[in-house]
């Protein structure tokens, strides 16, 4: 039987939300500005490398993070799962529910990747105000329809630059989330799941400098890599005002 390593710190918790019972891992730094809740896709979990690396990088600045499973290990085996967009989303909101008896005071924000991050849009749709921000990485806002535009909560959309279909996607998403402020920010080289060097680690920081602005002042001593990216990658990262 393999072992589990946690991350410094972590907690490892189980989300009841009714019947359904969800392992995830809660990790703080000292004195957090905020609680980021992670939404997986295509089938990952709270054991996620790359998940895990940006939320290493989301507590580095200040934020603590919440992991989950958002499927039982029985519902994980159906690969219809990992796209049903509402139940993903029913159990975001399930889980931002159960955070909520114990911290009444962090603001929340979303991180979604893959199908995860339609997820978010969705429960960000539904919960308004009280999500902060939202951040995808190599997600599939598309799918959530057309509750984005519903979403008023500052949307970030990471994308590889040589993830072709996927960026298109987003860009069409982009344009249909009309009540928020938005950015879509290409990183060079990077395909869909960031595997070349320092992909990964230029997500996290545009990750947690989004989240610094719109959740949580970023105590990162380090400057982020965002302008060069956006340099490199021949795209402007175009910021929205919110339409009322």
């Amino acid at each position: 039987m393999s072992t589990t390593i946690l991350p410094p710190g972590a907690e490892e918790m189980v989300i009841r939300l009714g019947a359904v019972s969800l392992p995830g891992l809660l990790s703080y730094p000292e004195n957090p500005c905020g609680l980021v809740l992670f939404a997986h896709g295509s089938g990952s979990s709270r054991l996620s490398v790359r998940n895990n690396l940006v939320a290493a990088e989301l507590r580095a600045g200040g934020l603590g993070t919440l992991l989950f499973d958002l499927l039982t290990d029985e519902e994980s085996r159906f690969r219809t799962n990992v796209f049903d967009i509402p139940l993903l989303a029913d159990r975001l909101l399930g889980a931002s529910t159960w955070i909520r008896k114990f911290e009444s005071d962090l603001p929340l924000g979303f991180f979604g990747a893959s199908t995860g991050a339609a997820a978010a849009l969705v429960a960000a749709a539904t919960l308004g105000p009280d999500i902060r921000a939202v951040v995808s990485r190599g997600g599939r806002p598309d799918l959530a329809g057309d509750r984005l535009a519903a979403v008023r909560s500052p949307t970030l959309l990471i994308v590889g630059g040589r993830d072709g279909e996927v960026l298109e996607l987003n860009r069409s998403a982009a344009a249909r989330l009309v009540r928020c402020e938005h950015r879509l920010v290409v990183v060079p080289g990077a395909t869909h799941l960031f595997e070349e060097p320092g992909t990964l680690e230029s997500a996290a920081d545009l990750a947690a400098e989004w989240f610094g602005v719109h959740v949580g002042p970023r105590r990162s001593a380090h400057p982020v890599r965002e302008s060069s990216s956006h340099r490199d990658a021949g795209e402007v990262p175009e910021t929205h005002p919110t339409s009322r």
